[in-house]
């Protein structure tokens, strides 16, 4: 799956989850946080989509995902990029 169509179903599936996007400049990686009862994920907008995709499926990882339905290219996709980190 192309990085950028990859990027776009992550973007969906945080939403999903009730939280927002939100791309900022700055001098951080990229994170997720709840600010005044909004549920947000930053990443830093400098960065190129390869590293978009990693902070979010950094993020995805932290959720629970079990009972959620993912697209079966998506959810492939992501769990390659699960095996990933968790062997990095």
């Amino acid at each position: 799956m192309k990085t950028e169509r990859f990027l776009t179903e992550l973007e969906h599936l945080v939403e999903e989850l009730g939280y927002t996007l939100r791309r900022e400049k700055g001098s951080f990686r990229g994170d997720f946080c709840v600010l005044e009862g909004d549920k947000i994920v930053m990443i830093n907008k400098m960065f190129p989509a390869e590293v978009h995709v990693g902070q979010i499926v950094r993020f995805l990882r932290k959720q629970n995902l079990e009972d959620r339905y993912i697209k079966p290219a998506v959810r492939k996709e992501l769990d390659a990029w699960f095996d990933r980190i968790s062997k990095g």
